[in-house]
Formats: structure tokens, C-alpha cells, sequence
């Protein structure tokens, strides 16, 4: 079958040739759908985050997917069902405390793989299998767009999380700061912009599509350039809630100048080592006297994917229409892979429903 990956000591993806998987007891035959690009993919493409299965002189990419039942197997679904796939997979040797109580988001990078990322294969081929346990149903109606439910989740666990630390007290969060103005910075104004005051960072110059969406939602666009992350309560207000996405390591610790008291940022962006100095000592008291914190986010699990269903159908057209610039077929895949300006999500498609 075809699939799209990674070979050892390459700098791109190329099509590639590899056996149709055969489901083991437990698991289903998937027909890909769509697959999603996303940062994560380009990182592992540059070698700069993730790694190839052991033994393996390639990695099939793609962790963003959805796809149709081939074969139930013994599994409890039926040919025909529409499904997406969680990302974590027990690593070599078997299952561990993480996965046995079902909480595979939450276990450190040792004691996982992750599917397309880092020493397991993806989903950018014809056909995958998943045990019953790492397949989320999809809506028929939304199978088309059933490849953005992963970064959803992504941001549904980040939430999760942001409002778990602040659940010791009376909180309504008021006004959110989306730091990144990427896909995943995109999805989550999306997400807030009709309970809170949303403001969006980026560094683009208009015209911008990125900047239109995050305008058309409601939410305002904050230059980074104009108005850096620590100046935007003076300028804007202050934050009850950070959603961090950029990967830019002074951010965090920008963030808590930024957040309104009793606020929660949520870190999700990995960065580069980076050495800088910072006032320790002010931001220690700045925790403390405004009771202010910070949480790290990574990975999501399968009520994250529950939830992003439902998030995904109460999206607004309008939107999706936007922020999906590119579905290309799988024999031209290099096209959404390309980052192009106009570019915000695109996606490779191998079959219909």
C-alpha cells in the first residue's frame, strides 16, 4: 500500500511502499480518510523533535487522522463506522501504569510512543490498525473534517487542565490570550471566542489570513512586535486565562506578568534549550501574592476526543470553510506539506467515505 514518511537520513517526505497491515486480536483495519499537517510533522521531518521505530529505516508520519472501519475484527465496531485514532501506544515491552488506568496522555515520553511522532509508525497511509481502546467514533457528518479532532483535543485537555487548577474556588474566566496565531492557536480562539474576551498573538503583517479569521471570530489580534506578551495588561487587560502555543520559552515566564490575579496560564509549545535571565525572586512572589499558576500540557486521551466531537460539530461553518485551506490527494501530498503564506490547515486525503 502507499503511505507518506520520513526515511533515515532524508530531509523530506516521499511516497512510500510498505505491507498492508494485518489487524492481531483486538485491533481494526482502518481505510484512511484524511491525515492532517501539522507543526509537529514538520519538526520530525527536520529531526528536531520525535524519532524513528527501533530497528525501522523509516517512519510513516501523520497523526491527525480519520478513517472508516475495513474490518471490526473482534473489536465492538462495525465495517462502516467512522473513527479517529488517539496518538499514544504502549512502548516496547509492554503496557505500564499509564496505560492501565487509561491515562496515556499523562505518561512521561519514556513510557510511551507516539504514533507518527516518535517510535511508532503514523496514520498517512491506505489502511492502519488501532486496538478498540485508541479509537474514538466519529459522526458520519463530520468524517470530512474528522482529521481536526486531534488538535482539538489537544486544546480540550489544556482546558481541562487550566480549570482543574483553578477548581478550588469560585473562577469564571472573563478574558483569554491565545499566544500563536498557528493552527492550534487558531482552533482554541475558535473555541473561546463566545464565553470570554479573546485576544490572539501573533507577529504577521496584514493582509493575513490567520489575522482575518482571528478577527472574523470576534477576538483581537495582538502584533507581538508592537505589543510584547508582559505590556499586554497595560495595553489590552489583564488575563484570566494564557493558552500558549508558540514553543517560545520567554513566553512562559512572560505569561505571569500577564495574568490577571488568580489567573492560569496553559504551556503547550515545546522549545529549544535556551539559556536567559529572569527576576526569579518577583516572579516567585507574583505566584504567590496573586495566587497565579502555570500548568503543562501534552498529548490528549480519549474523552479529550469525546469531547472534541462535540466541539467540532458546534464549530461555525464560516470558520471551518476558512480555516481549511488544503485537501490534497495522497499522490500529491508534497502540496500540503508546503507553507505557503495563505496556508493555515492543511490535510491529505487517500479516500472518501
Amino acid at each position: 500500500m502507499d503511505a507518506i514518511g520520513i526515511e533515515r537520513g532524508c530531509e523530506s517526505p516521499r511516497l512510500l511502499e510498505v505491507p498492508k497491515p494485518d489487524p492481531t486480536d483486538g485491533e481494526a483495519l482502518i481505510r484512511t480518510l484524511r491525515v492532517g499537517v501539522d507543526g509537529t510533522d514538520h519538526e520530525v521531518i527536520a529531526g528536531t523533535h520525535g524519532g524513528f521505530p527501533e530497528d525501522d529505516d523509516h517512519l510513516v508520519l501523520g497523526h491527525e487522522a480519520v478513517g472508516v472501519v475495513e474490518d471490526p475484527n473482534d473489536t465492538g465496531f462495525e465495517r462502516g463506522d467512522v473513527v479517529a485514532p488517539t496518538v499514544r501506544r504502549p512502548p516496547e515491552g509492554g503496557t505500564n501504569q499509564y496505560f492501565e488506568r487509561g491515562e496515556a496522555d499523562m505518561a512521561p515520553p519514556t513510557e510511551t510512543v507516539e504514533r507518527g511522532i516518535d517510535g511508532a509508525h503514523g496514520f498517512m497511509s491506505e489502511y492502519f490498525t488501532s486496538p478498540e481502546a485508541f479509537l474514538v467514533s466519529v459522526p458520519e457528518a463530520l468524517a470530512e473534517l474528522g482529521f481536526l479532532l486531534e488538535p482539538i483535543s489537544i486544546s480540550e485537555k489544556a482546558l481541562e487542565l487550566a480549570y482543574a487548577s483553578r477548581s478550588s474556588f469560585a473562577w469564571e474566566p472573563e478574558t483569554a490570550f491565545v499566544l500563536g496565531n498557528g493552527p492550534l492557536g487558531l482552533l482554541t480562539v475558535a473555541m473561546l471566542a463566545d464565553d470570554m474576551r479573546v485576544y490572539c498573538l501573533g507577529r504577521r503583517d496584514r493582509p493575513d489570513p490567520s489575522i482575518d479569521i482571528v478577527e472574523s471570530l470576534g477576538a483581537t489580534y495582538v502584533d507581538s512586535r508592537e505589543t510584547p506578551v508582559e505590556a499586554v495588561p497595560d495595553v489590552h487587560e489583564p488575563m484570566d486565562l494564557i493558552y500558549e502555543a508558540t514553543g517560545y520559552a520567554k513566553h512562559a515566564f512572560d505569561s505571569i506578568d500577564a495574568l490577571a490575579p488568580n489567573g492560569v496560564a496553559a504551556l503547550l509549545g515545546v522549545p529549544e534549550p535556551w539559556t536567559f535571565d529572569v527576576d526569579g525572586g518577583r516572579l516567585h512572589k507574583e505566584f504567590v501574592m496573586h495566587n497565579k499558576a502555570l500548568v503543562g500540557s501534552v498529548n490528549s486521551g480519549p474523552s479529550h476526543f469525546r469531547a472534541a466531537v462535540d466541539r467540532l460539530g458546534a464549530l461555525p461553518d464560516p470558520f471551518l470553510e476558512a480555516f481549511v485551506t488544503g485537501i490534497v490527494p495522497h499522490r500529491g501530498f508534497e502540496r500540503a506539506f508546503e507553507q505557503r503564506k495563505t496556508d493555515i490547515k492543511t490535510a491529505v486525503e487517500f479516500d472518501s467515505i
